[in-house]
């Protein structure tokens, strides 16, 4: 069982590439999905939601594309994961008390939902900045500086 699905993962490697990215204006759907390995139509799909969930705004036009609606280090792993799958959980019991004929004489759901917690906790502490930092993802220094030989 994955508790992170597939295109959770794909939402965090385009959300980290942006992250590196931040402050150097929008980047196209099609430039998100090569640079962080994502097939475009899924990518679209994935950045709309992230629009939706108001993580990333967009522009229209020739220079247009997306970018982080606020700074990486705003943007929690557990509201990402949200925006793209829902509540996490564990078990389903933790979700509904009613999917379980067992829920009342339970003796793991009160450990697995001290886990859920913990798990919840952690993910709300990590953040974008912090995953595009130990990433290795760097901002692209302009042309310009490049060309001057600044670092």
């Amino acid at each position: 069982m994955d508790i992170l699905r597939r295109d959770t993962d794909y939402a965090l490697r385009a959300m980290v590439f942006l992250a590196g990215r931040c402050g150097n204006g929008p980047v196209s759907a099609r430039e998100v999905a090569e640079r962080a390995d994502i097939p475009y139509q899924l990518a679209c799909k994935l950045l709309q939601k992230l629009h939706g969930a108001k993580l990333v705004k967009s522009s229209m036009g020739p220079k247009g594309g997306f970018e982080l609606s606020r700074q990486p280090s705003a943007i929690s792993v557990l509201k990402l994961v949200k925006a793209i799958q829902g509540r996490l959980s564990l078990n389903r019991c933790l979700l509904n008390a009613d999917a379980c004929s067992y829920h009342r004489q339970c003796r793991i759901s009160k450990k697995l939902a001290e886990l859920q917690q913990q798990m919840e906790s952690f993910l709300n502490n990590v953040t974008l900045h912090e995953l595009a930092k130990s990433s290795g993802v760097r901002k692209r220094k302009s042309a310009q500086s490049t060309k001057r030989g600044e670092k």
